[in-house]
């Protein structure tokens, strides 16, 4: 029998709209919650709202992952559509229980094979998987072609990162006490990547414009041995920040294709305002 393959991933890729029309992807929803209220990212709240309702909080915002029910009626309904294969992929496992659900959720539906991907990251680099898949999709691969796929650009895969305040990582229990507590006394601009699937310390730099630079050195050294060839600028509510930096970079770096996305709520209950990343893979 034919593959029918479909393509699901949560809303913490932050795809553009016409990006999922277009591939006809499956976004399911993470919620936050701000004063007691729950949200589903981008169905309840955009991206705008959410850093303005959280400014005026009176408590810390949180999130949560979609159930292990919602993603059971999502893959009932693909297998009455007539799928066979779902690509199913998600934020790092180390920070959200929402790829192991869809993983225990697969395993209740009969009659369809449900494929986890771990993107170990999250937005545009779990985003940019999402993408490749259904471009596969498109050219006629089946599902091992597309995992064999997937799983080679998960090596080339990276992503760096800064954050205004580090207390807003502390208080999501993304990161120890301790470093942030470091980061405070030493007014230090923190770079921080995924290490083992979690959020952790990469490098300490004394101010914004080195810790970016130093950055840009990592995407070179990624350049040289073949292994960016498109990349994101991610900003947290500062698109004229995440601009310039692209800027910067596309000049620097014209071999790399660049797009611009942002940090949106869920993710931004943990980064805050004004973070900026960059991540890049090989395409």
């Amino acid at each position: 029998m034919k593959e029918k393959i479909a393509v699901v991933t949560d809303s913490t890729a932050y795809l553009p709209a016409e990006t999922v029309e277009k591939y006809n992807i499956h976004v399911i929803p993470l919620s936050v919650i701000i004063d007691g209220e729950v949200y589903k990212e981008g169905i309840d709240i955009t991206t705008a709202e959410f850093y303005e309702k959280a400014k005026a909080a009176d408590q810390f915002p949180t999130s949560s992952q979609p159930s292990p029910g919602e993603f059971v009626q999502l893959f009932e309904e693909m297998k009455e559509q007539g799928y066979t294969h779902v690509f199913s992929i998600h934020l790092s496992s180390g920070i959200s229980g929402t790829y192991q659900n869809a993983l225990s959720s697969g395993q209740m539906v009969e009659g369809i094979e449900v494929i986890g991907i771990d993107s170990g990251l999250s937005c545009m680099a779990q985003g940019s998987l999402a993408i490749k898949a259904s471009e596969l999709i498109a050219q006629g691969s089946d599902s091992q072609e597309i995992l064999e796929a997937l799983e080679k650009m998960l090596t080339t895969m990276d992503a760096y990162f800064l954050v205004d305040d580090l207390n807003n990582l502390q208080r999501g229990g993304r990161l120890s006490g301790a470093q942030a507590l470091i980061g405070s006394l030493l007014q230090i601009k923190p770079i921080l990547y995924f290490e083992d699937k979690v959020i952790t310390l990469f490098e300490k730099v004394r101010t914004k414009k080195k810790a970016l630079k130093r950055i840009e050195e990592l995407l070179g050294q990624a350049v040289k041995r073949g292994e960016a060839k498109q990349a994101y600028v991610i900003h947290g509510n500062d698109p004229e920040s995440g601009q310039k930096w692209l800027e910067v970079l596309q000049t620097n770096y014209p071999t790399v294709e660049f797009h611009l996305s942002y940090f949106g709520p869920v993710i931004g209950t943990h980064l805050g305002e004004e973070a900026l990343g960059l991540t890049w893979a090989s395409k």
